[in-house]
């Protein structure tokens, strides 16, 4: 690999590290659910970017599926979330 991107691998897994840690933050001091909800879906989309630079730089295809998989259930998650602050439950009757 080269060795530019091998640098700029560890420079984007750097930052996305301190942006989760950042969404963390957000996530323990919301002051509103919403505020909450909205850092929980900046930390999975974080996450699913980490693991992404992660299989670059390993230079596997197990980590582009984990991503996969992380999206899809932060995915249904967050409307889940979403869909509970609204209207106060998730499945209707």
């Amino acid at each position: 690999m080269n060795l530019i991107l091998t640098w700029a691998c560890y420079f984007a897994i750097c930052c996305f590290s301190l942006a989760t840690f950042c969404a963390f933050i957000r996530l323990v001091k919301g002051s509103t659910p919403q505020d909450r909800v909205l850092g929980l879906d900046t930390m999975y989309i974080n996450g699913m970017l980490l693991i992404i630079v992660l299989g670059m730089l390993y230079r596997t295809s197990w980590y582009f599926d984990i991503a996969l998989l992380i999206s899809l259930l932060g995915f249904v998650s967050s409307s889940a979330l979403s869909k509970f602050l609204l209207r106060g439950e998730v499945i209707e009757p």
